[in-house]
Parts: structure tokens; sequence; C-alpha cells
């Protein structure tokens, strides 16, 4: 260790009185802070304001003149009622993964969007929300006037799916959105329906339906629940003092709508009267006896009435 000359430290020594006789000038302290990350990420921050912006710039909107190959998809169209669940998601998601493929390949992409009317269950909704609001109900309006209310309440709470589609960052074109009940899409409907017909693709025929007593109108099969339940077997007589047979059936109420009695071709209690016509009860009306594969010859008395227009399997017996 070195020992400073005795002259240097005294001229240190009057540097610092110097400086201590010096009036303080005030000193400003700057604090920088980082804002603070979150602590798990939240999509909906981010992912929203950035799907807005691709719609808002044009990314999803197809263009018939730029030229390109064209790539079209037609969105199934939902439920205007509904909400989108997970088979809805996993459907979307392929879609876009493809129209976006599409679009990194080259080619102008149509992903055309859309919802489907769901006619009979808007229809009790906006029955539900007459009476709530109005205390009415459909017959207390015109055809025209009820049908006000179901587009008035279609382009008021109608169309939640939309909103899901749009957190799904589903890449359609929004400008050409379609709605089922359009005029535009129920004319081309009607068109190809009339040159389907015409060039003999698609017939009318009678066919047993679903009908909704409430709704005076059909029901597809997917929206009819069956239900089993347990019923009474009674034995009914049809024919008189000439020709006669004993029916077993569950449902007697049908009776009137009856065409024919049933019996297996094979039951040997029955066959000499195949062909035979018994009437039928109540009525004065005479029905024949015919021989079915499709009758048990176990169930009941062996013999069963036919109700075309109650039973699909009456239907096909005929």
């Amino acid at each position: 260790m070195v020992a400073a000359p005795a002259a240097a430290i005294a001229r240190q020594m009057r540097r610092g009185s110097d400086r201590a006789r010096l009036p303080r000038q005030p000193v400003t302290f700057l604090i920088v802070t980082q804002p603070q990350l979150p602590p798990q990420y939240a999509p909906a921050d981010l992912e929203g304001p950035l799907y807005e912006r691709w719609v808002e710039r044009g990314y999803f909107t197809a263009d018939p003149d730029s030229g390109k190959p064209p790539f079209s998809l037609v969105i199934p169209p939902p439920n205007v009622t509904g909400s989108l669940h997970l088979g809805h998601a996993l459907e979307q998601s392929m879609m876009d993964a493809l129209t976006r493929r599409a679009r990194m390949r080259g080619h102008d992409v149509l992903w055309l969007p859309g919802m489907d009317h769901a006619s009979i269950a808007v229809q009790n909704l906006v029955e539900r929300h007459l009476a709530e609001t109005e205390g009415k109900g459909r017959f207390d309006y015109t055809r025209e006037q009820f049908l006000a209310k179901a587009w008035e309440w279609k382009e008021r709470f109608g169309g939640q799916i939309l909103g899901q589609m749009r957190r799904l960052g589903d890449g359609v074109d929004w400008s050409r959105e379609r709605f089922t009940m359009d005029a535009q899409l129920s004319r081309a409907v009607q068109t190809i329906f009339k040159r389907l017909y015409d060039d003999g693709l698609i017939y009318r025929a009678e066919r047993i339906i679903n009908w909704c007593p409430r709704d005076l109108t059909a029901l597809s099969d997917i929206e009819v629940e069956h239900i089993d339940e347990d019923g009474e077997l009674v034995s009914i007589r049809y024919g008189d003092d000439e020709v006669s047979i004993v029916v077993a059936t569950t449902r007697a109420e049908t009776m009137l709508g009856d065409t024919a009695v049933a019996v297996h071709p094979d039951d040997p209690r029955y066959q000499h009267l195949v062909g035979a016509r018994v009437a039928l009860p109540l009525t004065d009306r005479r029905i024949p006896i015919i021989a079915d594969a499709h009758v048990d010859p176990a169930f009941g008395t062996g013999a069963v009435k036919v109700t075309p227009a109650h039973d699909p399997n009456d239907f096909e017996i005929g």
C-alpha cells in the first residue's frame, strides 16, 4: 500500500470544502415503470379486436373480378334460435382451415355465412314473447301481422350464433350473409325444385307425416320425441254374423281410420278369411282382410287393424 503525498491530500480537502460552500441544486429522479404482464393469457382482450380489423380490411371478402381461381364453401346454416355446440365448432374449424389454406394458395375464396329460419321453433318463441309482452296469442293477429312480428323477433333476438362465429374467428364473407327466408333465396329454392320436378328427378306422392295439432303443420322425424307407454290391449269384433274377425289393438280410438284387417299369411286360423270383407264397427264401410308378413301371430288375437294415417308400418301395408 502506497501512502498519498501530504500536498495531494490537502488539495483534495480544499476542493471538498469549496463544493460544500456552493448552493445545493435540486435533484430530479425519473422512475420508469414497466407494464405488468397479466398472470395468464386473456384471449378475449386480443382476439376480438384483431378479428374485427380483419373484417374491416376485407381479408375475407370475395372478389369475383379478381382473376384468381375461385374457391367457395357454403356454411351449413345453423338455426337462428340456436347456439353453437361442439359439433358446430369442429365443423367450422375444419372449414376455416380449408378456406385459409385456399387463400394462401392464391385462390379467391368465398365462405358464405348464413342462418336457417327454424320456423317452428321461432314461432314458439315469438308466441311466448307476445304472450309475455302483449298478453296476446297468434290468433289475435292476421297472418301478415304475425309474420311481421316474427321478422321483428328475428332481427332483435336471433343471430346469437353469428356472434359466436366471430369469436371463433371464422373467415366468412360477412358482406354476403344470408338467411334462408330471404326473398332471393326463397325464389331460388322454388325455381330449383320446379326444375328438378320437370326433369323427373323428384316427385310428389302421398307419405305419412308427423302432424302437430297445435301448430297445424308437419314435423320432421328428428323433431319428434317418441315415448313408449303401457297401453291396454282390447279386443274388438269386426264384421257380422256372416264374416267376422276379432282384432286386438291398443289404439281403439283410431278405428275410424282403418282401411283393412291384417293377419299373417301362414296363420292357419285366418287363411280362409283372407280376401273377405268385414264391416267396420260404427260405420257403414266394409274393409278387406289381408295377409302380411309384418303381423305377429302371437300378438293378441293374431289379427290387427291397419290404420295407414296413424302408424308407419300400417302405411307400408296400405
